[in-house]
């Protein structure tokens, strides 16, 4: 996802003998620097999905946010320049409809919905530097600038469509994507394979994109590119989707079907198509409706739902291909999330609502659980029951607990010898320190392949069986008893050394997951941001 970083921090202010130079000064141990190929101060542009205003926010609404932010986190934790762009949707005719059920002008509704995804990012703690709304008079500029470069080119023509259409997935599907179903209620119908979502038979005139003329070159992209889509299995799909030939993509909907859009420039009887208009989002954030000049796009990692796919892997790639634009670095495609293995629903009652969560276990906990257990391949299985065991087990029973243990005055740590033991250590280290020695060295390393990837629940799995192997080796030393002989032996200093190594070590590595309890845990430690 993007070049390795400084996971420590290893400045310290000249002349100060506190736990800033202990933990600072002795990275003998936690290396300070992971190897880079990519600049520091590189601007890093992470984009989320804005989300659709039909709906109140979900714990996977959460997830999504939770998961884009740790990305521009981490990258604000290697130096880089960031750019986290949020928002919703407020186009199309779900929105239409909705509005229309709760007896609101569309705009009104928008905003009253829009409200809340907005609260939910600040609950969540997240660190979007823009929040985008496609009702905005930027958005409707550069869509209708984004449309007339594709006019331009030769990529927009009128023509009879034909196909069959989820009003709930704003698309339509071929006679290959659609399978005959019988609903709960006994209904025969048509449905979409991919969303499962009802379908019917439209035929229309409107506008279409040429997106069938750029099948090859999306192949060629993704087969050159290997890791520009992830995890593999959302790639293979989409290498599916393309070897099966792509049809022309239709643009637009007649204004007597979809009211609320932003009109095609020059023809007020169609609105723009509402995938079109909201993928242009992540220009319309780097000032694309103002300039050509942008100063972060393209995205280097843009976090979807594995639902989206489609849009984000062939659509938008594809349109960015017929207006000349570079195209994303990196789509990382999530799952979704269960509730006691069945798919959340309004209908069964087995929905999480993540403000209430937040409320219930603070923001970090659930920060942490949702990144530990949520899934980049497979479905996550949400329960509160789930929470309360990560938090006991990883963060109170390794993380506090090792803290705690290590930090108390009784045990005086003395930091005038840990530089030096600190460097003894990588020359010679007892037998019984070297299984933890080789793993807080290796430790940065390990977890920076699996951030980069994404893989923060694999990630955040090794920093806690580091903190399980540091606490058992506190265990067996027992500082607690060589602090009551006479002299105290050295030995008391080597164990103090590993123990608060692995704890400063692990905060730094968490900060991007649950940045305030961590940075709590540094303050404590004595280590500022500079440092």
């Amino acid at each position: 996802m993007f070049g390795a970083c400084l996971l420590n921090r290893p400045a310290v202010r000249a002349g100060r003998m506190c736990r800033r130079q202990l933990l600072a000064t002795a990275h003998g141990i936690g290396k300070a620097q992971f190897s880079t190929s990519i600049h520091p101060k590189t601007k890093f542009y992470v984009t989320q999905p804005i989300f659709y205003v039909n709906s109140e926010p979900h714990i996977g609404h959460f997830y999504t946010m939770v998961l884009s932010d740790t990305i521009k986190r981490f990258a604000d934790l290697c130096g880089k320049t960031t750019k986290l762009s949020s928002g919703t949707d407020e186009h199309g005719q779900k929105i239409q409809q909705a509005a229309d059920l709760a007896n609101e002008p569309p705009l009104d509704f928008c905003t009253r919905y829009s409200d809340k995804f907005r609260s939910l990012a600040v609950a969540a703690n997240t660190s979007a530097t823009d929040f985008i709304r496609t009702t905005s008079d930027d958005h409707h500029t550069a869509v209708r600038k984004f449309w007339q470069r594709l006019v331009d080119g030769g990529f927009i023509y009128k023509g009879e469509h034909s196909g069959w259409y989820a009003v709930s997935d704003e698309a339509y599907y071929t006679s290959t994507q659609v399978e005959e179903r019988v609903n709960d209620k006994g209904e025969s119908g048509m449905y979409a394979i991919e969303s499962g979502k009802r379908v019917e038979w439209v035929s229309e005139v409107n506008y279409k994109f040429r997106m069938s003329v750029f099948g090859e070159r999306l192949l060629k992209w993704i087969e050159e590119n290997p890791s520009v889509i992830y995890p593999a299995v959302r790639r293979n799909e989409v290498l599916g989707w393309l070897r099966m030939g792509l049809e022309d993509l239709s643009v637009s909907r007649p204004r007597n079907r979809q009211q609320w859009g932003i009109s095609v420039p020059g023809d007020p009887d169609h609105t723009i198509y509402v995938w079109v208009d909201a993928l242009i989002n992540y220009l319309t954030v780097d000032g694309f409706a103002q300039s050509d000049v942008l100063p972060f796009f393209p995205p280097n990692v843009q976090v979807v739902g594995k639902d989206i796919v489609r849009f984000h892997a062939v659509y938008w790639p594809a349109l960015l291909m017929a207006a000349n634009l570079p195209l994303p670095r990196r789509i990382l495609a999530h799952a979704h999330w269960t509730m006691g293995a069945q798919k959340m629903s309004k209908s069964i009652g087995n929905v999480a609502d993540p403000f209430v969560d937040i409320e219930r276990f603070g923001v970090d906990a659930l920060r942490y659980f949702i990144v530990r257990n949520g899934g980049i391949a497979d479905d996550g299985d949400y329960s509160n029951d789930e929470v309360i065991v990560r938090y006991k087990k990883d963060l109170v029973g390794q993380l506090a607990n090792l803290a705690a243990r290590c930090l108390s005055e009784r045990l005086g740590a003395d930091l005038n010898v840990f530089a030096r033991i600190g460097r003894e250590q990588l020359d010679h280290a007892e037998p019984g320190d070297i299984a933890l020695r080789d793993m807080l060295v290796a430790l940065p390393d390990r977890v920076h392949v699996l951030f980069e990837q994404g893989e923060f629940g694999r990630g955040l799995a090794l920093v806690f069986d580091a903190l399980a192997v540091a606490n058992k080796h506190v265990t067996e030393n027992e500082p607690w008893l060589m602090v009551k002989q006479t002299p105290v032996p050295e030995r008391l200093q080597v164990v103090l050394f590993y123990s608060l190594e692995a704890v400063r070590l692990a905060s730094i590595m968490l900060l991007p997951v649950m940045p305030i309890k961590a940075a709590h845990l540094l303050d404590h430690l004595d280590i500022t941001d500079n440092e």
